[in-house]
């Protein structure tokens, strides 16, 4: 006689393999999407030096930026003029005013974009570059540009301001070589793991036995790494302004880090919002399928099923013919 039940058990075996591979795969995918989507953002997204400073160009209005600046600078100003220590309470709040004023004319943004964008490109030419030498900023040519601007605009008494090349150290030498390494990381798992994620949601719904479930899963899986993705925002925030030294101004620091991180909390958001809808899609698909009249995902073959199949087999079936 041939071995009846061994067809059954070997498909079991195949059904359940299915299940765990594609659970398996659908779990890699939603784990791998948050980081995917982090490490991209801080490999491209941050690298590219238009963006960077589209992102901190509204902060030059920023009312607790320009507070930080005023500080800032008007403690530098304090500290190269010398006008004796009973005159430095009369003077600075004085200084700090005009500080302040200055940070609200177009002068102050102009030389606020052309500093950030100097700044960002001496910190990327040195990560992909092999010097190592400190990174420093001259400030020179953000002089010379927000004086050409001034000039041409008519202000008065802009012609006659100096332009004097000054070095301001951004990174010290000892710091390049971790960071480059770091930054060769991100810039590969920026690319490979977005890549990766997709190409395990993609295969786990195609090894599922029921891909209705699995698109169900992995939409589900989706909204809840972009829940992640926000609270680890949320709580990168939270831990970077507590590790802040006494005298850096936080809120000035907190409105830099909501502006570097906006694009990265839309991405959690569009995550969220598509999980959920796509989830919603598939039940509502799901729940159409069961009405009356409605075609119905057939069910995987299981030991239960397949004996209850070949019970239900007239006897005549399942005798060899001799």
């Amino acid at each position: 006689m041939p071995p009846g039940p061994a067809r059954p058990v070997r498909r079991t075996r195949a059904v359940s393999l299915r299940i765990a591979l594609s659970a398996l795969l659908i779990a890699l995918s939603c784990l791998l999407l948050p980081f995917g989507a982090l490490a991209a953002w801080a490999a491209y997204g941050l690298a590219d030096t238009g963006q960077y400073v589209s992102s901190m160009a509204p902060l030059a209005d920023d009312p607790d930026v320009r507070d930080a600046v005023a500080d800032t600078v008007g403690e530098g100003i304090m500290r190269e003029v010398d006008v004796g220590r009973p005159m430095q309470g009369t003077v600075a709040p004085f200084v700090r005013e005009a500080v302040r004023s200055f940070t609200q004319t177009r002068a102050f943004r102009l030389a606020w974009d052309a500093g950030n964008r100097a700044t960002h490109d001496a910190v990327l030419r040195a990560l992909q570059d092999e010097r190592e030498e400190a990174v420093t900023v001259d400030l020179a040519p953000v002089t010379a540009q927000v004086k050409d601007q001034l000039t041409q605009d008519h202000v008065p008494l802009a012609a006659r301001i100096p332009v004097q090349h000054t070095a301001v150290a951004v990174l010290p030498a000892a710091e390049l070589d971790r960071l480059r390494k770091g930054f060769h990381v991100l810039e590969v798992a920026g690319f490979w793991l977005p890549v990766a994620a997709v190409v395990f949601a993609v295969g786990g719904v195609a090894v599922a036995v029921h891909r209705r479930r699995a698109v169900l899963a992995t939409a589900l899986g989706t909204a809840l790494g972009g829940a992640l993705l926000g609270l680890a925002l949320t709580v990168g925030r939270r831990l970077t302004l507590a590790g802040l030294p006494s005298d850096v101004s936080h809120p000035a620091a907190a409105a830099v880090y909501d502006a570097l991180t906006s694009t990265l909390r839309t991405v959690s958001w569009l995550l969220l919002g598509l999980g959920l809808t796509v989830a919603a899609l598939a039940w509502l698909a799901g729940h159409v399928r069961r009405r009356p009249g409605g075609k119905q995902e057939p069910a995987p073959d299981t030991p239960d099923s397949a004996s209850l199949r070949a019970d239900s087999q007239p006897a005549g079936q399942n005798m060899p013919i001799p």
